[in-house]
C-alpha cells in the first residue's frame, strides 16, 4: 500500500512481559515459534515477507475470479478482478503488513493506494492487449502468468515506495 501515512506509527507501551519478537534468541522459546515471532516485528524484512504473502493471496483471488469472469472476455474479467482483489489487497496491508488500521481509515487507505492500483491496472491491462494482439487466443494460464509478473514488479516498486521514497519527513520507519 502506498501510503505515507501508513508509515507514521503510533508509540506502543510496553507491556509487563515485553514483546517476544525483540527478545534475544534464546529467550524465545521452541524453535517452531521464531519464525511467526520473526514475523511479527515490524522492520523492513518481516514487512516485506508480509507484504508477499499478501500479495500473493490477492493473487491467487485474482486469478480466481479471472476465470470465473472470463465469459465477459479478457478486459471486463481483469477490471473487475483487479479492483476486487486490489482493495482486499489495500485492506490486509492497512491492518496485517503495516499495521495501520488504528491510525488509517479504510476509506483514507483506500484513495491513497488507489493510484498505485490505478496504475497497476493501466500496466497490466497494456500488457494483456499486447498479449491478445499478438497471441489473440492466448491460454488464461499464460494471461495470468503475465500479470502475475507485471503486477510482481509493480509491487516491488510499491514496496520500496513505501519502505524509502514516500516516508514522511521527520517520521522514521521501523528498522
Amino acid at each position: 500500500m502506498t501510503c505515507p501515512s501508513l508509515l507514521r506509527r503510533r508509540p506502543e507501551a510496553t507491556d509487563a512481559v515485553g514483546d517476544p519478537a525483540r527478545r534475544p534468541m534464546h529467550e524465545i522459546g521452541t524453535r517452531t515459534s521464531v519464525v511467526p515471532q520473526r514475523l511479527r516485528r515490524d522492520d523492513t524484512f518481516a514487512q516485506f515477507v508480509r507484504f508477499v504473502l499478501v500479495g500473493g493471496s490477492s493473487t491467487a483471488v485474482y486469478a480466481l475470479l479471472f476465470i470465473s469472469l472470463e465469459w465477459l472476455g479478457y478486459l471486463p474479467a481483469h477490471v473487475l478482478a483487479t479492483v476486487t482483489s486490489s482493495v482486499l489487497a489495500n485492506e490486509m496491508h492497512r491492518r496485517l503488513t503495516f499495521r495501520a488500521d488504528e491510525r488509517v481509515g479504510w476509506l483514507t487507505a483506500q484513495i491513497e493506494a488507489g493510484g498505485v492500483s490505478l496504475f497497476g491496472l493501466v500496466a497490466t491491462s497494456v500488457a494483456l492487449a499486447w498479449l491478445d494482439a499478438t497471441v489473440s487466443t492466448a491460454p488464461p494460464v499464460l494471461q495470468i502468468s503475465l500479470v502475475v509478473a507485471v503486477t510482481a514488479f509493480i509491487g516491488l516498486i510499491r514496496f520500496i515506495a513505501l519502505r524509502w521514497i514516500f516516508r514522511p519527513t521527520g517520521v522514521q520507519a521501523a528498522q
